[in-house]
Order: C-alpha cells, then sequence, then structure tokens
C-alpha cells in the first residue's frame, strides 16, 4: 500500500486554476476521497465604447440631415457614458424577484456599486459600476437576455 501524501496538491490547484483560465470559468471544484478543491476568480470586467454608426447622406432632404446629426451627436455621447455587458447572460435589476432595484433612474451610483446581476451558466455575476455618477438611462428591463457588449445603462 502505498502512504498517503501530506499536504494538498498545488500541481492538481495550478491545473485547475488553467482550466479556469482556458474556458472563461470562473469556478471550479472537485472531491477527490475526502479533500475537495474550489478554486474560483472574479471576473475582471471590461467596458467596451460600443461603436456608432454614421447617419446616411440625404441628398433630397437637407433638413433631415439637420435632424439626424443632433441625434448622432446625442448617440456618440450616449455610448460613452455606456455600460456595456461584461458577458453574455440573463440581466437582473434587483437582487431578488419582487426586491427593490439596485440602481434607478435618477439615482446616483458610486463606481464600484453593484448596478445590476448577469446570470450565466447558473452563476450570478455582480457588474459593478465603472464609475461615479447618475444613472440617466436604464436600457434593458428585468429578466432581459444581453449579449457581450450591449449597452445596459448610461451613467453620465
Amino acid at each position: 500500500m502505498a502512504d498517503k501524501k501530506p499536504g494538498i496538491d498545488k500541481t492538481l490547484i495550478r491545473d485547475l486554476a488553467n482550466i479556469l483560465n482556458d474556458t472563461d470559468l470562473t469556478e471550479i471544484e472537485i472531491e477527490q476521497e475526502d479533500i475537495r478543491i474550489r478554486v474560483s476568480r472574479t471576473i475582471a470586467t471590461q467596458y467596451v465604447q460600443a461603436p456608432v454608426a454614421a447617419p446616411l447622406p440625404v441628398a433630397a432632404a437637407p433638413v433631415q440631415a439637420a435632424v439626424a446629426a443632433p441625434a448622432a451627436e446625442a448617440a456618440a455621447a450616449a455610448s460613452k457614458n455606456a455600460v456595456t455587458a461584461p458577458m453574455v447572460g440573463t440581466c437582473y435589476l434587483a437582487p431578488s424577484p419582487g426586491a427593490r432595484a439596485f440602481v434607478e433612474v435618477g439615482g446616483t451610483v458610486k463606481e464600484g456599486q453593484t448596478i445590476l446581476i448577469i446570470e450565466a451558466m447558473k452563476t450570478m455575476n455582480q457588474i459593478p459600476a465603472p464609475r461615479s455618477g447618475k444613472v440617466v438611462e436604464i436600457l434593458v428591463q428585468d429578466g432581459t437576455p444581453v449579449e457581450y457588449g450591449e449597452a445596459v445603462m448610461i451613467i453620465e
């Protein structure tokens, strides 16, 4: 019979951490005999500025072109203040059904404050505010799916 190796297998932990990095999982847990090892990480959120489409030129109506320019400027201003989804999943605006929303339009938030939750692969991921400011608009509804990089909120 072989004696059990004392301590924790650090190679196994490194292998599990590499699996997390390779698969973009947030946590992994294994159990062998009487040892259970769980490795988890927080997701580094990335905020990507959404590209803004330029208005198409309108030859017959110069008045419409003049109206489209302020709309494009508003879209550009909104996109630089937009908070985007750092992952694909289902967006929740409150911590539980029937609970008060994390933030409301007109309210102020501090950098790092949870503004919503995105459920991905049955894991609830709290999404922090990237900056302090006033919530101008919430672009998603509670329980709706979001895509990576989709604007979910505007904070000025």
